[in-house]
């Protein structure tokens, strides 16, 4: 992030108050250097300076344009000469006493005379958008590979591998706990640069993440079905528990690019995960299990499954560190 100073005070005055805070050495352009500038030298030019000082109203606008070149441009003003700097930039700030013209054109107002509301607002927006991706890559990576794996199955077994009241269930275990995915923590290494919508990271995510989902899932269909021999009840029984518990963990997983045990999750999200993990395992134990086509899990088959999860968490931990590094590099 750099800041730019953009004012018609004098170049001292600009240099001084530039000083003030932090800016040392301050390279300084003023408004007659800019007309003998032209339009690509300037494209040039604005990388390297720091000050812009005794220019115009249009000038102003030149030089956001000529920096919006390089950068995403935030332009705070609150006179009638800002104006067009305003509108010209990626996001207008203004305050609340600054002139109509200049709020009616600003995409921000403050209300508050402190600056350190902008960092806020970076800040919440980057959580914001780090969230919405974590609920991304878990639906696209487990819808992609559900869809494979009972596309696959359905061709070596001689009956449904779930129930469709049985896929709705698993749908709503699973989702109620990502509600809490808006209130996660993210992690300081996320928040420190602003996030990017790449279409071709999240399709490299899905074919990466259900493909690894898809392996495990038909490994389970050969525990159950040819190791265990399970029947039709017992064999949608196991899957169903072990493709809830599943996406429960892979949020834990994807919620973080380093290892998932060293960033703590947010609090509402643990115990909406805790309390559908304990739910997905009583259910079957339960009255309603009959009405749902849910069997009461032999220890040895529950066993099976949970080692499978355990292999499964293990392994896409270390798969997810390695895609990040390899597609979304810090």
């Amino acid at each position: 992030m750099d800041l730019k100073i953009i004012t018609g005070d004098n170049k001292n005055v600009a240099a001084a108050i530039a000083r003030s805070i932090g800016i040392e050495e301050p390279v300084v352009i003023t408004g007659k250097d800019l007309l003998a500038i032209s339009p690509e030298a300037l494209k040039q030019q604005v990388k390297k300076t720091h000050i812009f000082a005794e220019t115009e109203p249009q000038q102003k606008e030149r030089i956001v344009l000529a920096l919006k070149q390089h950068y995403s441009v935030a332009y705070m003003g609150d006179g009638i000469n800002d104006v067009a700097a305003i509108h010209a930039a990626d996001v207008g700030i203004t305050v609340e006493n600054a002139v109509d013209v200049a709020r009616e054109a600003a995409d921000f107002v403050l209300l508050e005379k402190d600056l350190a509301v902008l960092a806020d607002g970076i800040r919440e927006g980057r959580k914001t958008f780090a969230n919405t991706l974590k609920y991304l890559f878990i639906s696209t990576g487990a819808t992609f590979g559900n869809m494979c794996s009972v596309a696959a199955a359905s061709l070596i077994l001689p009956f449904l591998p779930m129930l469709p009241k049985q896929i709705l269930l698993t749908n709503f275990l699973s989702d109620f706990p990502f509600l809490m995915v808006s209130t996660d923590n993210v992690d300081k290494g996320q928040l420190a640069h602003p996030g990017k919508w790449e279409l071709k990271l999240i399709r490299n995510y899905m074919l990466v993440f259900g493909i690894h989902s898809s392996i495990f899932d038909l490994a389970t269909f050969s525990t159950l079905f040819y190791f265990l021999q399970a029947k039709e009840a017992v064999f949608q029984t196991g899957w169903f528990i072990e493709s809830v518990i599943s996406e429960l963990c892979i949020v834990f997983i994807v919620r973080t690019h380093q290892h998932f045990f060293k960033s703590r999750p947010g609090k509402y999200l643990l115990i909406f995960s805790v309390l559908a993990l304990v739910l997905t395992l009583l259910i079957p134990y339960l009255p309603i299990a009959r009405d749902i086509g849910l069997v009461p899990l032999p220890l040895p088959y529950l066993g099976a499954m949970l080692l499978i999860v355990l292999v499964y968490i293990g392994t896409a931990d270390l798969l997810k560190v390695w895609f990040f590094k390899r597609f979304q590099p810090v």
